[in-house]
């Protein structure tokens, strides 16, 4: 027990660390394009807008992510046996009982948003309900429920608002240098800041998506980890990620945007690559791989 919480606080502190990170990107960013275009007002407003966006963002996620998705709202008479797991794993995890919602969609999959746990959506697909016993629902249902429990709704959010900023924010920089509008050749060390200024805007975007996937890859553990300890049976769990990784059917309602948020990768994607590539390609996933989340849920068993 000792042992999963100082995993689970280790991987809370580390999470925070690469989250900073973002703000120092956006920081330098906004300060080298400052330097550039002869403006301190750039720094402001990109510091300003990316704090406004990040709450705009985490403020109405919930409503975003059910209208992408087509998740509908359902009662305890639609589905009497999902209601009563939520009810009583909120009731042993001390959470308000969330909004269910349905997801119709073959591939069985399950996602949680929303900006706090007073303001909760858990939500599942109809596949997800087709293949799984109760004690595996138990075991994804404690997942879901414990990344509301961590507050992982808001660290996903702001992250990938920041990292689709920092997108732009390059991207804008580009488009105007290209068009040599406003930029400021003459001023001492100007041809030194476009220079960084190309580099950085070649580069960070690409370093933040993989701070942001990082992070998602660790909040996955992380509420693994937390849901075993919720339902006491790990093996619930692994079953569970047994039983969807043998399903190669993508969540059709899913959208890169969105991945990160469901309970297993929801695009499927299928490779045959020499080793080397796939250890490449690992940094450009929105899960741990299936196979890994097993191996330290049967760990946690032992």
């Amino acid at each position: 027990m000792a042992t999963i919480y100082t995993y689970r606080d280790s991987n809370i502190r580390k999470t925070w660390a690469l989250f900073s990170v973002f703000l120092i990107v956006v920081i330098g960013l906004g300060w080298i394009f400052s330097q550039i275009y002869g403006n301190p007002g750039i720094l402001f407003f990109a510091v300003i807008f990316s704090i406004f966006m990040s709450f705009i963002s985490y403020w109405y996620s919930d409503k975003i992510v059910l209208a992408m998705t087509g998740a509908k709202a359902i009662q305890k008479k639609d589905a009497p046996e999902l209601y009563n797991i939520v009810e009583n794993l909120t009731i042993a995890a001390g959470l308000p009982m969330p909004r269910i919602f349905l997801v119709t969609d073959r591939a069985p999959n399950a996602f949680a948003t929303g900006r706090d746990p007073e303001h909760a959506v858990v939500a599942v697909t109809s596949g997800i309900l087709d293949i799984l016993d109760r004690t595996e629902l138990e075991g994804v249902l404690a997942h879901e429920l414990s990344h509301i429990g961590n507050r992982d709704m808001l660290l996903s959010t702001v992250a990938v608002v920041l990292a689709g900023f920092v997108s732009l924010l390059a991207d804008f920089f580009m488009r105007s240098l290209w068009w040599g509008r406003g930029r400021n050749d003459n001023r001492e060390g100007g041809g030194l800041f476009i220079l960084i200024g190309v580099v950085l805007s070649i580069l960070a975007p690409i370093a933040t998506t993989l701070i942001q996937l990082a992070i998602s890859r660790k909040r996955e553990f992380l509420a693994d980890a937390s849901g075993a300890l919720l339902t006491r049976y790990p093996e619930g769990l692994a079953s569970a990620l047994e039983k969807i990784s043998k399903v190669p059917i993508p969540t059709a309602h899913a959208t890169p945007t969105t991945a990160h948020l469901w309970f297993a990768d929801p695009l499927r994607k299928r490779s045959e690559a020499s080793p080397f590539k796939k250890k490449a390609m690992r940094l450009f996933m929105t899960h741990p791989p299936i196979e890994e989340r097993i191996k330290r849920l049967r760990e946690m068993s032992a």
